[in-house]
Order: structure tokens, then C-alpha cells, then sequence
């Protein structure tokens, strides 16, 4: 039997298995903030051992995890391996954003309706806890002579920026895989993604009484200068094109601000915090001194002063020429399972898959989802995926792997 239909078959035999292994890692909360993300590790470690695999749980030092804003993180990897020959690593995200508002449905319910199931990570990207383990046991039951190994890193820090999560495994050498693939959140091939600059500003003046508001320096109002300067930057950016298939050009977004002491009282402190998007084009140490130079503009008002720290610099996702192969791969296979053409591109967000990159490892990213993001509402109210996508996104990666891993004697 052709590998393609053992891995279907067997898939198919599973779906139940696989939509709950996905309900229950929904079920248990992992809001990054405020990021106390060991416990829903320990879940997703029993699954995956009543899978068959061994499960490493690694565990973050406290220390490390305060100073990144955390509470606790645990980082899991398993590891199959075939034989000799290269290492393909699967890394998903367990860590989501807070649920927020304007929900239908409990974002904790796991609910599946309509052949959706809704609920906080269902795409973002849990979902792909449950394909990318799927993949890995179907091939297990498959193809017993793979060459290489295939590792599961199952990490809990994606939402503050990776560090704790992908980094942490690479700067510990606990891995040091061949090739990654990490989730797009749609069964679209992603082999491109921004970066992201955060900046804290902070605008210090001096307090006074709202009544003599000339006894002070009022910060809200140099802020005010300040966010009409960042405004008129951020409608610039709208001519710096990407040339790269789903990403437009780079975005500045405001993002919180805070202030002020009372109705009554001049202002003495207003704090910004700056979202810049970065194009995989563009240089992200210049996009930053650039950016500095603008907000130094506001410190040549009287009494004022103005005081900038890095947040995060996420650097983009670039591709490669053996990035683009992998993708490649996946394009091809994925596009002979959807039965429709399944293409490459970018995407403008940013993830941890570029930690992975950084270190010159071809990185893609292709996992469970609608077609684009927007359809899966992630990051926002009614997160779902669509159930059928799940096995044939699991039989998508197999195939890939096999391929990588240079199957003998099984038609595919």
C-alpha cells in the first residue's frame, strides 16, 4: 500500500482521538500574560505519553522565567528516533493570548459546531499540538524505515516573544534539529514573516494643580506631540511595499498608554508602548534608530523628558533557498491532499519560528487552520479551526518528513 494511503488510512482511524487530544488542550487555560503555563505543559505531556511517545519535560529556572514576565514554563520535546540521518523538529506553541471579550461561545469550552471547534488556541496553535503529534504516531505505525530522527517541541512562550520557549531550548542544546517546521495557522506554506519592534516611551513632566497648570510641565500634552509625530511616521510606511506575497508594507500601531495622576492634577508621567512592524526587507537595527530619532524630537520641550526602552526586537522571517525547498515539499503534498493548489508566501505578523532561523536552520511554517488567519479569528473573540483540516494537515507533515528523511522502497 502507498505511504500516502497507509498514513490516511490510519489517520482516518484516529480522527475522534485527535479532535479530543485538541478539546482537552483547549480546556485547560494558558494565558501568556500572566503566564503560568506549566500546568497545561503537564497536560499535554499525559497526552502525548497515552500516545506511546516519552515526553521530556523540561523546566525553565525561575529566575529566567521572572525576568521575562512569566510565572512558570515548561518546554517539552520527544523524540523518535528512525535512524541515522538528519533531524526534523515539529514546534508548536502552547502559551495564548488572554481571551478577551465579545465571545459566543466559552473560550475554554472546546465546543465544536458547524465543523468548527472554538475556543482560546484551538488554531493559535494547539491545533497543531494535536497535528504534529498525529503525524509523528502515524508515521511511527507506517513507515518503520525512516532515516533520522523526528522531534515534538512543545514550548510556552510564543505569546512574549519566544525566549523562554525555542531560544531556551537551542541556547541550552537541548537541539539542534536540521530542519523546523512551525505552525501558519492556515494550510497556506509560509516561508516569510515580519518582525517586530516594541518600545516603551516614557514622558516625564512635572505635576501641578489644574488650576495654575503653568507651575508645571504637563507630559500628556508633550506625549500629545509626540503621538501626532508617530501618527504621521506610521502613514509613511504605507509606500514601503514588500515584495513578498502576503505582506503589504510595515505597520506602526500605539498600543497602550497610560498616565496622569487625576482629573484635577497636570500630568507628570505618560508611558506609550509602540508595536513597530518590520518588513523581511527592511533592517531592523535601522527601523529601530530610526524610530529612537523621531521620539528624540520630544525632548526639546521645556521641562520635559523623555526616556525609551527595548521591549523586543523580533527580527523577521527570511527566506532561504533551503527554506524554499522544504516549502516545496509541503506545497506539494499539501496540495495533492486538499485536492487544491496549497501556495507559499508570507505572512505579516511574527513568530518564534524566526529563533529557529537565526540560527540558520531552513524554517517553514504550515500547519492547521482555515485558508488565512483572519477566518480563524486568532487573537480575537470566537478563535476556532476547522475540524476536517486536522488529520490531512497531520498527513501533510508526515509525507513531508518521509521525504526529508528519504524513505527506501515505499511508494508514496
Amino acid at each position: 500500500m502507498a505511504l500516502n494511503d497507509q498514513l490516511k488510512k490510519y489517520l482516518d482511524r484516529k480522527t475522534a482521538d485527535q479532535l479530543d487530544m485538541l478539546v482537552r488542550l483547549v480546556q485547560a487555560p494558558s494565558d501568556n500574560p500572566p503566564g503560568d503555563c506549566a500546568p497545561h505543559a503537564e497536560v499535554a505531556a499525559k497526552l502525548l505519553e497515552q500516545l506511546g511517545f516519552t515526553v521530556e519535560r523540561h523546566s525553565v529556572p525561575e529566575q529566567v522565567v521572572a525576568e521575562h514576565e512569566m510565572q512558570s514554563v515548561t518546554n517539552l520535546i520527544v523524540r523518535e528516533v528512525f535512524g541515522p540521518g538528519p533531524t526534523v523538529a515539529l514546534n508548536a506553541h502552547g502559551d495564548v493570548v488572554p481571551p478577551g471579550d465579545g465571545w459566543k461561545t466559552d473560550p475554554y469550552g472546546g465546543e465544536v459546531r458547524d465543523g468548527w471547534l472554538y475556543g482560546r488556541g484551538s488554531a493559535v496553535s494547539k491545533s497543531d499540538f494535536a497535528t504534529y503529534a498525529y503525524a509523528l504516531a502515524a508515521l511511527k505505525s507506517c513507515t518503520p524505515n525512516l532515516k533520522g530522527t523526528v522531534e515534538l517541541h512543545l514550548t510556552y512562550d510564543e505569546e512574549t516573544g519566544g525566549l523562554v520557549g525555542p531560544k531556551w531550548l537551542l541556547d541550552e542544546q537541548l537541539t539542534k534539529p536540521d530542519y523546523v517546521i512551525c505552525p501558519a495557522f492556515s494550510y497556506s506554506v509560509t516561508t516569510a514573516h515580519n518582525g517586530c519592534l516594541h518600545l516603551e516611551v516614557s514622558v516625564t513632566g512635572k505635576s501641578a494643580h489644574a488650576a495654575m497648570p503653568d507651575s508645571g510641565s504637563d507630559a500628556l500634552r508633550a506625549a500629545n506631540q509626540l503621538l501626532t509625530k508617530l501618527y504621521q511616521y506610521s502613514d509613511s510606511l504605507g509606500s514601503k511595499t514588500s515584495k513578498i506575497a502576503g505582506i503589504k508594507h510595515p505597520t506602526l500601531v500605539v498600543g497602550l498608554i497610560e498616565g496622569g495622576i487625576n482629573t484635577n492634577v497636570v500630568p507628570d508621567r505618560v508611558t506609550l508602548r509602540i508595536d513597530r512592524r518590520i518588513t523581511p526587507e527592511e533592517d531592523a537595527f535601522a527601523v529601530e534608530n530610526e524610530l529612537l530619532e523621531l521620539i528624540q524630537e520630544a525632548r526639546d520641550i521645556k521641562g520635559i523628558s523623555v526616556t525609551t526602552k527595548r521591549v523586543l526586537l523580533a527580527l523577521p522571517l527570511q527566506p532561504t533557498e533551503k527554506s524554499k525547498a522544504v516549502a516545496d515539499l509541503v506545497s506539494k503534498h499539501a496540495t495533492a491532499v486538499f485536492k487544491e493548489p496549497i501556495t507559499t508566501g508570507g505572512v505579516p505578523l511574527y513568530t518564534d519560528a524566526r529563533l529557529y532561523a537565526e540560527q540558520g536552520i531552513p524554517t517553514v511554517m504550515y500547519g492547521a487552520g482555515p485558508k488565512n488567519i483572519l477566518d480563524a479569528n486568532g487573537h480575537r473573540a470566537d478563535e476556532r479551526v476547522p475540524v476536517d483540516t486536522l488529520p490531512k494537515v497531520s498527513r501533510v507533515i508526515a509525507l513531508t518528513i518521509a521525504s526529508l528523511l528519504r524513505v527506501k522502497s515505499v511508494s508514496e
